[in-house]
């Protein structure tokens, strides 16, 4: 449910945690980095920019804040913690992840290794408890052999008051296998998903959800069904496709990202992926308005009206970034503005389908 708390709207999520229906997300402002021999950090990424962004959220309101150990292997999470060392801990909700960084362990989902990384998390964020602590992917060694001491680990992490709740993400394949296993013999990860959700049973499901993502097929639930049927709560990442919803991005000036950025891998920043989109957001804009911030507060309205039980966690590389995104719990979207929302992007999802089997990677945004 959505109410306010001293002037300011909260949502109560699982475990009673009260939060802003915006989060800040926090893997930007990790900044450029590289892991399992990929790029997976922002280039375009500014420490003293990063900080008074966070000093900006807080003061609109904002108060969950989500990052993970692999975040610039402990930067983001560092930036974190010498911000929430300035206010009162009981105001913030912070939220960390394992599973992509392993260090010197066999597997990072080894008992011992989450110990050691929840350890450093917590010094970098410093603090003494994480609210929410996910496993960051669904590679559990072959057979599954580390889940079940996994998942008793994070248990016993909740028993020492260590964390609050459990939270997983998905869904999601384990990165490495985007570019070492074909397509066609990769597995169905939305099945994998569900069967790790009954396994695990989270309190909190971290996923990508956008006006772009999909209906789901074949009969499988949303993202939002599936956690109501265990009883958790979502943080919904990618709200505005990492910026592609925003229409910031012109085909004419395409973005150009440094050494250890991500998007570097993304054809969907590309010149003539960014053409389809430009005219496919055409309708958005003519109904909504012009300016990016009319766009990003309708991809992130579209977003919180899927349900209550819901926070959208967005990231950030300026302060004003953040402002914008933090007025979008205004007045609501219509019925009628959610289902044109709806068909316009799933038009331009289907140009982007038909223009190249590039786009139907598991790369894209959407």
């Amino acid at each position: 449910m959505t109410v306010p708390q001293h002037g300011v709207l909260r949502r109560v999520l699982a475990g009673g945690l009260s939060v802003h229906p915006v989060g800040i997300g926090g893997w930007a402002i990790g900044g450029p980095d590289s892991n399992l021999g990929l790029p997976m950090g922002w280039s375009t990424a500014d420490d003293t920019a990063s900080r008074h962004g966070l000093d900006t959220a807080y003061s609109l309101g904002a108060n969950l804040i989500d990052t993970a150990d692999v975040y610039g292997h402990g930067h983001s999470e560092r930036i974190i913690g010498d911000f929430a060392a300035t206010v009162p801990r009981s105001t913030l909700v912070l939220s960390s992840k394992v599973g992509y960084f392993r260090g010197t362990a066999a597997h990072p989902y080894l008992p011992s290794a989450m110990r050691r990384q929840l350890e450093t998390s917590l010094e970098n964020l410093r603090t003494d408890h994480l609210d929410i602590y996910f496993f960051h992917n669904a590679n559990f060694g072959p057979g599954d052999r580390y889940l079940e001491a996994a998942v008793e680990q994070m248990h016993d992490f909740q028993h020492q008051g260590l964390i609050t709740a459990i939270g997983m993400r998905g869904p999601h394949r384990f990165a490495i296998e985007r570019v070492t296993i074909p397509k066609e013999q990769r597995e169905d990860k939305y099945a994998r998903f569900a069967h790790l959700a009954q396994a695990i049973r989270p309190d909190y499901l971290a996923a990508r959800f956008n006006a772009l993502t999909p209906p789901p097929t074949g009969g499988r639930p949303d993202i939002f069904a599936l956690a109501a049927s265990i009883g958790a709560s979502v943080l919904i990442n990618k709200p505005l496709a990492q910026g592609l919803l925003t229409g910031k991005y012109a085909p004419a000036r395409p973005p150009a990202f440094g050494d250890g950025d991500h998007r570097q891998r993304k054809a969907w920043f590309a010149p003539d992926a960014l053409a389809v989109i430009q005219q496919g957001l055409a309708p958005l804009r003519e109904r909504f308005g012009e300016a990016p911030g009319d766009l990003t507060r309708t991809a992130l309205k579209y977003c919180l009206q899927q349900t209550d039980n819901a926070a959208v966690l967005v990231g950030f590389t300026r302060p004003e970034q953040v402002a914008e995104n933090l007025t979008a719990t205004g007045d609501p979207l219509s019925a009628d503005d959610l289902a044109f929302i709806r068909r316009t992007a799933g038009r331009l999802q289907q140009a982007l389908d038909s223009r190249s089997e590039v786009f139907l990677d598991e790369k894209s945004p959407a």
